[in-house]
């Protein structure tokens, strides 16, 4: 099942989307927005199936679906926290600070706590008051819980995910070094994000989904050009299980809570940082990377962060090449 939310208000409209992502059709008589049908999910979800396979086999009234005109699946939840799953990402943003990479980051997951008052659409402009503040992209995977008590287990908090999703952790990457030196966390270097105009339940992923991890190439592309292809299903330290029980270690998490794997990233053969796919590997989810093996190659980045103008796509396709999510497709403005 594909739902997503058309643009409507502050909290957008539920829809429910075909497979292909060509159709869909209002589920406001189900619910009238995604967050509360999570609130209501052991009646809504059944409810939401059936509309959904009416939908796919053509039975009922349906209007066509435009990606442009759909908000991030939550245009604004209760909560949205970040985790670092793919620990290579970690270790070599960090080396690009002269950090060391302690011990325990291979068995406690890092994560942050993101501003989630106001998402971006995924097709809305990302805006930019300063070049000079770094802004990145991430390619991320992100998935959307039902309650999560206290304490939860890893297979409770697996149990708990609702619906998968595409993420555009948009990072300002010069404001960073200073908000972290004062040890207490991103504020300033973490303006909105965004995600997928589509959300999708984990049976509707199939053999994709496994173990709290989404297989597949994320496809991140910069102005047209390829920037990535790692996929996501490798090199990921921490499933969403952990992810989720480690947020719930100390409070409950509410319906509609988003947690999110960190920017996907994926080791060369040889166990090293990986090369750009003009060199034949996977390339990289985020321009922090891509400078960081730079320097560790040239002595110094040669690929700019983000600037006004520039255009960022993300996106995952199935085995057939057609996309599961939809794509994030973002110009950068000044703001």
């Amino acid at each position: 099942m594909k739902l997503a939310s058309l643009k409507w208000g502050r909290d957008g409209r539920l829809v429910v989307v075909s497979s292909d992502l060509a159709w869909c059709v209002e589920a406001t008589n189900i619910a009238p927005t995604l967050q509360a049908a999570l609130d209501d999910w052991e009646r809504c979800e059944p409810l939401l199936k059936g509309l959904a396979e009416s939908l796919d086999h053509g039975s009922i009234p349906r209007v066509r679906f435009h990606e442009h005109n759909a908000e991030s699946p939550l245009p604004r939840a209760y909560q949205w926290a970040d985790g670092s799953a793919y620990v290579n990402h970690v270790e070599l943003v960090r080396k690009a600070r002269g950090a060391e990479l302690p011990a325990s980051f291979w068995t406690d997951p890092l994560m942050y706590q993101g501003g989630s008052d106001g998402f971006l659409a995924p097709r809305d402009p990302i805006p930019l008051a300063d070049e000079a503040w770094g802004c990145d992209m991430e390619g991320e995977i992100a998935v959307i819980t039902g309650d999560v008590p206290q304490g939860a287990s890893r297979e409770q908090a697996l149990a708990a995910v609702r619906l998968v999703m595409l993420a555009n952790d948009v990072s300002l990457r010069n404001l960073m070094p200073d908000e972290l030196a004062k040890s207490f966390g991103f504020f300033q270097s973490k303006p909105a994000s965004s995600f997928s105009p589509v959300a999708v339940t984990p049976d509707s992923l199939g053999d994709a989904w496994a173990d709290g991890r989404l297989s597949g190439a994320l496809e991140v592309e910069l102005n047209g050009k390829p920037l990535g292809e790692a996929d996501a299903g490798v090199d990921m330290t921490f499933d969403f299980g952990t992810l989720i029980a480690h947020a719930a270690k100390t409070r409950a998490l509410g319906a509609g809570t988003i947690i999110g794997s960190g920017t996907v990233s994926n080791r060369g053969p040889d166990g090293g940082p990986g090369k750009s796919m003009a060199e034949g590997g996977v390339g990289y989810s985020c321009l922090a990377e891509l400078r960081t093996v730079e320097t560790l190659a040239l002595g110094a980045p040669r690929t700019p962060f983000l600037k006004v103008g520039d255009r960022v796509r993300i996106e995952m396709r199935d085995a057939r090449r057609h996309s599961i999510f939809g794509a994030i497709e973002q110009e950068v403005a000044a703001r």
